[in-house]
């Protein structure tokens, strides 16, 4: 499971929009959404896709919300990424933001052509305050004593499918044919 993000994604229907008010003003002050307030959006947004396939990122990240998410459905597969704490911490701690756009850079793997300046606009970009290297430790350690009793669910259930590593390119590919495997693949409307 990935670390906890800061963006949410867009939720509709009755109720949504009160949801994701409360999501965002929890945002806008730079906290976590709380616990009740994510798992309340995300089954609102997976009660209307039942019927569909779909791939959570960060979701589940506690105990209440995997049983929450129990409770509409029976997961296949659950992918934990096992990165090492100051490979994540370095790489949160790198992320910086234009924050009209909402574009991020990474000064390690993303950076802009100069340092501190957005691509398109030559706006400065801010890092956040919970970005800055020793928020994001705080927030790790956090993640990690929530996700470890819904890690130890799923691996007792043997859908919990581990991967460990430092970089992208070298964990993907496991990953792409573990879930090759799983997933039928899609066509498109030329090989159809």
């Amino acid at each position: 499971m990935a670390p906890p993000r800061r963006h949410v994604t867009g939720v509709s229907g009755a109720g949504a929009h009160e949801v994701g008010v409360l999501a965002k003003q929890y945002l806008e002050r730079g906290l976590l959404v709380p616990d009740h307030v994510i798992t309340r959006m995300m089954m609102t947004e997976l009660e209307k896709r039942r019927e569909q396939h779909w791939l959570l990122d960060g979701f589940p990240r506690t105990l209440g919300q995997a049983e929450a998410l129990d409770r509409i459905c029976e997961l296949d597969l659950v992918i934990s990424l096992n990165i090492p704490f100051e490979t994540l911490k370095d790489r949160l701690s790198a992320r910086w933001v234009h924050p009209a756009s909402g574009r991020v850079y990474n000064m390690d793997f993303n950076p802009p052509h100069v340092r501190g300046v957005d691509d398109l606009t030559g706006e400065p970009l801010v890092q956040s305050e919970d970005d800055r290297p020793e928020a994001v430790a705080a927030r790790l350690r956090k993640y990690k004593d929530a996700a470890k009793p819904v890690i130890e669910m799923y691996k007792s259930r043997g859908i919990l499918h581990s991967f460990s590593g430092t970089e992208t390119n070298k964990i993907w590919p496991y990953v792409y044919t573990l879930l090759s495997s799983k997933i039928p693949p899609i066509l498109s409307d030329e090989e159809n």
